[in-house]
């Protein structure tokens, strides 16, 4: 499965490949530990029904397709400690949530809403010394911030990253579909302590050419600053984290733009049973909190967790079952505006099947209460099948 730890960015894998790096942070999604050059992709198609419930009845097919280059500087071209990394996507810009289900949490981690090809990730990273790096240049904030393995089996968008974090910003942080500009540093002062932090600019692309990759700095963007601390063992990972805006942003009551748009999480993976090491064999869990300045954003306060079983017998030693459940807490000045009630709850319950080390096949169901925090809104059952097909 080494071969595949690519897809270790689309795909929770029971072989989690890792670099040796004293940091013990993974390398590239898709970097091999062998060898200058890797080209790597993998194509994700799902069918998405709302049986019951939600705004209305039907059925779509999401997809997306992640193309991605990495090069080791120091084997390609005697860089040392030297890395590069580029990353395209392409969606077919169906959407799903704002029309079938109402939900604010998005039920489906591959919807855009909009078909487009994007540059996702371009940038250059220089270690320093042993335990250090910096990295700079078009960058996903969300594969290294706020991030589980285990969170990564399930199709709800606040497993990938918190809903409190998500939905932040003028055109969301820099996440995916869209990113921004960004320099991170990060530091191991210890074996088990890595600190890391960004800087990235406070509006990604430009919002009012949604489908295009644009990269610009324009006046009042302002700037999305965020740190992260990690305690990391091989069955453990703590994670205490901090953001905030630069730029002034309007409050959802009205009156006058101010500065303070912030928040904070914090979250705990643990291999409960089998290898003891986090994502390998056996059973592991979550648990994560996060909570946004109400004045700015509809989702206050934010409780995720979960369960993920990996290897289900000695017949399906590469499966995964799971199930979680997220919990958004809606801000009063939102609930005013909107009527909307307290909380919207998603549980989940997937099972992915590898048939092959290049496919895997991945039944999900999905129950919505409250979507958008409207009680007038009967609870959506959302099924869905997912494939994902290695290039």
């Amino acid at each position: 499965m080494k071969r595949l730890a690519w897809l270790a960015l689309a795909v929770s894998s029971a072989a989690y490949a890792q670099d040796e790096r004293p940091t013990g942070y993974p390398r590239s999604a898709n970097e091999r530990a062998k060898g200058a050059v890797t080209l790597s992709g993998v194509y994700t198609g799902e069918v998405r029904s709302v049986l019951s419930g939600g705004l209305r009845r039907d059925t779509r097919y999401l997809d997306n397709l992640d193309l991605q280059v990495a090069v080791d500087g120091e084997r390609a071209i005697g860089w040392q400690g030297g890395r590069l990394f580029a990353y395209v996507i392409h969606n077919n810009g169906v959407g799903f949530s704002d029309a079938f289900v109402g939900d604010l949490q998005t039920v489906s981690n591959i919807e855009t809403g909009v078909k487009a090809a994007r540059l996702f990730e371009a940038w250059a990273e220089q270690a320093i010394g042993s335990r250090g790096s910096v990295k700079a240049g078009l960058y996903n904030l969300n594969s290294e911030f706020d991030t589980t393995i285990s969170g990564g089996l399930f199709m709800l968008s606040s497993h990938g990253i918190g809903a409190d974090l998500a939905q932040s910003g003028r055109n969301g942080p820099s996440i995916f579909p869209v990113t921004s500009l960004a320099v991170r540093g990060e530091w191991a002062p210890w074996d088990r302590l890595l600190l890391r932090a960004a800087v990235l600019d406070g509006v990604p692309g430009d919002p009012a050419r949604p489908e295009a990759t644009v990269v610009r700095f324009a006046r009042g963007d302002g700037a999305l600053v965020i740190a992260e601390a990690n305690y990391l063992t091989r069955g453990t990972k703590i994670g205490l984290g901090s953001w905030r805006y630069t730029a002034q942003f309007d409050p959802i009551d009205g009156g006058r733009p101010a500065a303070g748009n912030g928040g904070t999480y914090a979250f705990a993976e643990h291999q409960l049973t089998g290898s003891g090491e986090r994502g390998g064999a056996g059973l592991t869990g979550w648990l994560r909190v996060g909570a946004a300045d109400q004045r700015y954003n509809p989702i206050a306060g934010y409780l995720g967790a979960g369960l993920v079983q990996t290897s289900i017998g000695t017949a399906r030693s590469d499966d995964q079952a799971g199930v979680s459940v997220a919990i958004a807490r809606f801000g009063a000045p939102y609930r005013r505006e909107a009527r909307a009630g307290r909380h919207e709850v998603v549980i989940e319950a997937s099972y992915r099947l590898a048939i092959a080390k290049w496919l895997s096949i991945q039944p999900d169901l999905q129950v919505v209460f409250q979507p958008g925090g409207r009680p007038d809104i009967a609870p959506a059952v959302v099924p869905a099948v997912r494939f994902k097909l290695g290039l």
